[in-house]
């Protein structure tokens, strides 16, 4: 905590020098949208390169001074956090001033934009972002304040914890992990008692795009048990992104990219070939959006993709159909046939990418 203060003290006392000097205070940050600041390592994903361009918050344009204004509010927040070791979440932060905030993303990108300034990690800073992910299957640990927490023999899913730097005592006998990336799959096999049917296993979902907290306990999980992760996405362009985030890290968080990826990921399903093989109706596939086009365009350019040939064929399997399914379209083949048919068989014989 010290060396969070001291970072914002350093900054402070940046813009009373500016002001000393009868300057108008600058706060220059590294520019987390550009892939221009963006290197892929294969052991990392995709991270911020050390000497990157930068962008200025400036005191005296009409169109920064408003967010100089609101970064220096949120800054001296975080220090009365830090000070009195208390915590808040983003949308804490966000109702303390309504009017002066305007909306959540206007927070949201504000505090990621700080971290990234002060090169420390968001969870450092005493803010806790809105879990919205789920965990169940074969886990027990202990929370921050004591609290112990079994997923094991809930037939429900616990919600991912606020704080997962702060669990310990991590227990699990599971033999793999799967990412699923929508509730109402990851709902449909808790129903279908896959955790415990084919061997233990862990079950996780952002619920589409995950917050920071799901891709922090991934991350964590595969630290502490080194076990095979899985993922069951849509095959659709949305569905491959999703993946890449829980694999190589978003653009925006790359100056974060070491606590978040988890580069062992296998694509599991659902496949582009998958659909073919299965013999999967094309009344139930769905065609693509002009939308669907660019994102798959532009996913096919990323770096990443060109030391994975497998997945590189799977996309342009996609790309050729122009069509995009859902893991529903399993149920056309029979109610149960992702817990009871599709699952086991890749899982037994290694229908991964």
């Amino acid at each position: 905590s010290s060396e969070v203060l001291e970072a914002i003290e350093n900054v402070i006392q940046d813009v009373l020098k500016s002001l000393a000097q009868k300057k108008a205070p600058v706060l220059t940050l590294s520019n987390r949208s550009d892939w221009r600041n963006i290197e892929f390592k294969d052991s990392v994903g995709l991270q911020m390169i050390p000497h990157s361009t930068t962008k200025q918050i400036r005191s005296d344009c009409p169109r920064s001074a408003s967010k100089f204004a609101l970064m220096l509010k949120i800054l001296s927040m975080i220090y009365k956090m830090v000070q009195s070791n208390t915590y808040a979440t983003k949308r804490d932060i966000y109702y303390s001033d309504t009017l002066l905030f305007g909306n959540q993303s206007v927070v949201d990108n504000i505090i990621n934009d700080i971290s990234c300034m002060l090169k420390i990690p968001r969870r450092s800073l005493h803010i806790l972002s809105t879990t919205k992910g789920f965990v169940a299957g074969n886990l027990s640990y202990t929370e921050e304040d004591g609290t112990k927490v079994n997923c094991t023999c809930s037939a429900t899913a616990v919600t991912v914890p606020s704080n997962v730097q702060g669990i310990r005592n991590l227990m699990s006998h599971a033999k793999f992990m799967l990412i699923v990336e929508k509730d109402a799959t990851f709902q449909r096999l808790l129903d279908d008692d896959f955790c415990n049917k084919l061997s233990p296993c862990i079950m996780i979902t952002g619920r589409g795009i995950p917050d920071l907290n799901t891709r922090l306990l991934v991350r964590k999980l595969w630290d502490t048990f080194q076990i095979p992760i899985f993922t069951l996405m849509d095959a659709d362009p949305h569905g491959v992104e999703i993946m890449c985030i829980y694999k190589y890290g978003s653009v925006s968080m790359s100056f974060e990219a070491h606590h978040l990826t988890v580069p062992s990921i296998k694509w599991l399903g659902l496949l582009p070939s998958d659909l073919e093989r299965l013999n999967i109706c094309k009344d139930v596939l769905i065609p693509f959006t002009k939308q669907d086009q660019n994102k798959l365009a532009s996913i096919q350019k990323r770096p990443y993709i060109a030391c994975q040939p497998m997945w590189k064929k799977e996309l342009e399997i996609m790309a050729a159909s122009k069509l995009k399914a859902e893991i529903q379209v399993l149920t056309s083949l029979s109610s149960d046939y992702l817990s009871r048919v599709y699952l086991p068989n890749k899982l037994q014989f290694g229908g991964w990418l």
